[in-house]
């Protein structure tokens, strides 16, 4: 795996390589801004409490659209198991349901 894994944990070069090269873009600034505007409107509005459990989807996956239709709140487990959420991940998993 390198020097950024070890075993299955991240070493401190990976978490450092993921800033560098991942989250100081700005494509990736964007999309944050957005979901946490999403999140604090959704807080505002009475639909979450901070620090609970739950997530604000983005039905689409697209993190910029933040139209209420696009919104919903759902558990954290449902969010983060959506079928596009691991496909963008390439992971193995739910691979049956979105072809091989």
């Amino acid at each position: 795996m390198g020097k950024f894994w070890v075993g299955r944990k991240r070493t401190a070069a990976g978490y450092k390589h993921e800033q560098e090269k991942f989250k100081s873009s700005a494509k990736y600034k964007a999309e944050q801004v957005s979901r946490v505007s999403a999140r604090k409107k959704a807080i505002r509005e009475g639909r979450v409490k901070k620090g609970s459990d739950k997530d604000i989807d983005h039905i689409d996956s697209n993190p910029r659209n933040n139209s209420p239709s696009n919104l919903r709140v759902v558990s954290r487990k449902t969010n983060r198991g959506k079928t596009e959420n691991s496909r963008k991940r390439g992971s193995g998993r739910n691979r049956s349901r979105w072809g091989r």
